[in-house]
């Protein structure tokens, strides 16, 4: 009797490369006939069979229980992973910049300035099939591969035609139907879209085209008093106060059909959806300086600010099936818009005075992607290419800031010939370009059993050209008090902006660059073997060369004499290998070792200035920053009792050779981030997860009539960075000369963004016949630092808490149409934001508020 391995019925290797693992046992006689057929792995998902790699999986089904409004939020149940400001999600503790987001295999460009990878609040769930999270590399992917890579999966046309109408509201104890800011901007504001009245005023854009300063030594007096009276004054300046914030809404429509024809079919899906909400925040903002071993305030400022965000998004998705050859054309587009209003007021030593700074502003961040992709079988033989086009924008026109001083008197002052007021104009550009095949074919030889090889090839081009201007108006004289009183509306009126009174300065390019374009292009090519090489044991080895030229050029924009371009040109061989083995039914254990890159993102080598609205702290680039290079080893253990249903275990390392960090700088204006390549960094780990459901019999009706739903995960992270005697880092401080690291990274100190302990759990039931579902949901993340402190002092640290939410569903028939109605109550342990600083039994409150308890129902209608 001999053995023989073959894999289940039917399998071959998926579009991204990766093994299936689920194998067959089969003993046969030395004749044709099969004597016996075991099968393993029937309770493993398909998925899960069709990859080698470590990997954790968002159903359509986790969608829905969980109730999650975005890919980030629902990304937050998964093992080893954790939302950062409710946008990037950081796997393992690594940042975003270690992590690489596609859409259905794609890359996707970014509107955010400090960030290339796109955020995933973006994304509404209600266009998610799936997300895989993918922990292990494989050839297959882009090589910048750190914590993972987040693959979101759209939905995909049906098999029988449906429409879905769905609407919702919802309500925030901290700020529906509170007291909170406003100001007036347009007409259209609550739609999401302006009225033109945010438009750059055409007599400043004629100033900008004679590519001259706009100020008193490039044009005549009267000039410049009307290009200042051109501006929008009280309703883009003046905030109001509210006593009735509204409640949050939201509606959508998908709608989708097949027609099948005897050559083949072709089908069609489409989703839309608008959402409106309202945010109001009472920070505590504090800044210090280290001061006889501990820690001096130096700004205790309160910071009251309400946000109005608008999203619309619309996806659209063409599929033809002519059975061996497949093809999609998907289009999915979404608009984010975030109106904010902001007063910050406190004692400021660095101003020498208690202060106030009046901010609004609106930001306008749109997505557009748009993917051909098909799918081809010659036999034995497959084909799968793909192409896309992406561009992202990101509009801040009018984001105005005004600083006043409170006097003896007890009122505020601002003077416009010392103190800041600014009117800011930015705009962001990132569009991408992707194109790739995949070929496989499955190989019968006498050595490999089930041997497929792979090999393919990549493109990706990502372009990014930012700039900003920036005008203040000020004075030649110092105006009378009576002047300085008025309010901001009267203060900047075309009566005031005069000759004589306050003209108009171009204050852009004055801190940094005014700015940049950039542009990442890479080639790459792989190659991957993958097949039986034991009886239940399947292994998958391959390697990627890939070459990239980045460059991040900075721009003056008054001198033909731009500054040297950054530059950044590589060519890397980056193997990776996995070994699986099926050693029992429905258990299996992997193994995977590979190495893989991070390159710096843009805006962290570009030397222009950004402030971040979150955290009211200044960025700028490093233009001397380097690749980071990591070694990762992943090893799992899977056990499979049903499907859905499952219990693994897995341990990981990664070591980092120049990773990026952020660090902190004291200047004269306060405090600034920056980011430098520190030495090195160790990360190691543990990860468990459980999932099971029940169907007791205890002869109680409720209990007995439900299926039970416990899903539990939790990791453990070490990660240290690593500093020796030698070890030099390049700060933006040393203008490209080595410092020694010691002075900026303490050795043994944790690596940013990392949490010792996250963990979820899910507890909930389902009736039997899937009509009733409710579940509890809790999510916690242990203490991460943000940023290292400047000058000798301690790191920046956040302690995300728990979020404990609750989700509930009850389907119904009503005149035909199935309804579905939805409640969710979220942070019901009422969690806040809390980012602070200790040192010497000191601590500095660097950003602390309150998320509030948000609650919503939901009624959607199925046709």
């Amino acid at each position: 009797m001999n053995s023989l391995l073959r894999p289940l019925s039917g399998l071959l290797l998926c579009t991204t490369a990766l093994m299936a693992p689920a194998v067959v046992f089969a003993q046969a006689a030395d004749g044709p006939e099969v004597q016996e057929l075991v099968v393993r792995g029937r309770y493993i998902p398909e998925v899960m069979r069709e990859t080698a790699e470590v990997a954790s999986i968002v159903t359509a089904e986790d969608l829905v229980r969980q109730g999650d409004g975005t890919a980030a939020e629902a990304l937050t149940r998964l093992t080893g992973l954790s939302v950062v400001s409710g946008r990037f999600v950081y796997v393992r503790g690594l940042g975003e910049r270690y992590s690489s987001a596609l859409l259905n295999g794609s890359p996707l460009p970014s509107p955010e300035p400090l960030q290339r990878v796109v955020p995933l609040d973006l994304f509404p769930s209600g266009i998610l099939s799936s997300v895989n999270v993918q922990k292990s590399y494989s050839v297959n992917y882009p090589g910048e591969f750190g914590g993972g890579v987040i693959d979101l999966r759209t939905v995909g046309v049906p098999d029988e035609p449906f429409v879905s109408l769905s609407f919702g509201l919802s309500a925030n104890d901290e700020t529906s139907l509170k007291q909170g800011l406003t100001y007036y901007g347009g007409d259209y504001d609550l739609t999401g879209f302006d009225d033109n009245t945010r438009d750059l005023p055409g007599l400043i854009r004629q100033g900008i085209a004679t590519g001259k300063r706009i100020d008193q030594s490039n044009f005549d007096a009267e000039t410049l008093v009307q290009m200042g009276r051109s501006f929008q004054n009280a309703n883009v300046r003046l905030l109001q106060s509210t006593n009735d914030i509204p409640i949050n809404g939201s509606g959508g429509i998908s709608a989708g059909a097949r027609w099948n024809q005897d050559w083949g079919s072709l089908g069609v899906v489409f989703v839309g959806g608008y959402d409106r909400g309202w945010e109001t925040k009472r920070a505590v903002q504090q800044a210090g300086v280290v001061s006889l071993g501990g820690l001096a305030v130096t700004e205790d400022l309160i910071s009251n600010s309400t946000e109005m965000d608008v999203e619309w998004h619309g996806l659209a998705s063409v599929a033809l099936d002519l059975d061996a050859h497949k093809f999609q054309w998907t289009n999915f587009y979404v608009r984010n818009v975030t109106k904010e209003a902001r007063s910050v007021e406190g004692e400021s030593t660095l101003s020498s005075n208690f202060i106030r700074d009046d901010y609004t502003a609106w930001y306008e961040r749109e997505l557009f992607n748009t993917q051909l992709t098909g799918a081809h079988e010659f036999g034995d033989l497959e084909i799968d290419w793909r192409g896309s086009y992406a561009n992202t924008t990101r509009e801040a026109p009018y984001e105005t800031q005004t600083r006043y001083r409170r006097l003896a008197d007890g009122e505020f002052y601002h003077n416009p010939q010392s103190d800041a007021n600014f009117l800011r104009f930015s705009s962001l550009e990132d569009t991408t370009y992707g194109a790739g095949v995949d070929v496989r074919y499955r190989w019968d030889n006498p050595l490999i059993v089930d041997f497929t090889v792979s090999a393919g090839y990549a493109f990706y081009e990502n372009e990014r050209y930012s700039d900003g201007r920036v005008f203040r108006f000020t004075m030649d004289q110092t105006p009378s008090l009576a002047f300085q009183r008025q309010r901001v509306d009267y203060l900047y009126s075309n009566f005031n902006i005069r000759t004589d009174g306050l003209f108009l300065r171009e204050v852009t390019g004055s801190e940094g660059a005014a700015a940049y374009e950039a542009a990442l292009t890479s080639n790459a090519f792989y190659l991957q073997g993958e097949g039986e090489i034991l009886p239940a044991v399947r292994a998958s080895l391959g390697v990627r060369y890939e070459e990239a030229d980045q460059t991040v050029q900075a721009l003056d924009l008054f001198s033909a004499n731009d500054p040297a371009a950054v530059e950044l040109k590589n060519d890397y061989v980056l193997p990776a290998g996995t070994v699986t083995w099926n050693f029992a039914d429905d258990q299996q254990l992997r193994f995977g070792v590979s190495k893989t890159i991070a390159r710096p993102q843009f805006r962290e080598q570009a030397p222009q200035i950004y402030l971040d609205p979150e955290s009211d702290r200044t960025f700028i680039g490093n233009p001397y920053l380097v690749d980071s290079e990591l070694l990762n080893v992943d090893l799992r253990y899977e056990r499979y009792f049903d499907r859905g249903q499952f219990a693994t275990l897995g341990a990981f390392y990664k070591d980092i050779d120049k990773p990026i960090e952020s660090v902190v700088n004291e200047t004269g204006g306060g405090l600034q981030q920056t980011f430098l390549n520190a030495p090195r960094a160790v990360l190691y780990g543990l990860e468990a997860e459980f999932k099971k459901t029940f169907e007791p019999q205890l002869g109680m009706a409720f209990v007995d009539n439900q299926r039970w739903l416990i899903g539990a995960n939790y990791t453990w992270t070490q990660a240290q960075v690593k500093v020796s005697g030698g070890d030099q880092v390049f700060p933006l401080t040393g203008l490209g000369q080595p410092a020694p690291a010691a002075n900026f990274v303490i050795d043994g100190s944790r690596l940013q963004g990392t949490s010792e302990h996250i963990a979820n759990l899910q507890f909930g039931f389902e009736s039997l016949d899937g009509a009733t579902q409710a579940t509890l949901l809790a999510n916690y993340a242990s203490e991460r630092t943000t940023a290292r402190g400047g000058s000798g002092a301690a790191d920046f640290l956040q302690e995300p808490g728990v979020q404990l939410d609750l989700t509930v569903r009850q389907k119904f028939q009503l005149w035909g149409p199935q309804f579905t109605l939805g409640f969710e109550a979220r942070n019901l342990l009422g969690e806040e934001f809390d980012e602070f600083q200790t040192q010497g039994g000191d601590k500095i409150i660097l950003n602390n508020y309150e998320l509030g308890r948000s609650y919503s129902v939901s009624l959607s209608a199925s046709f």
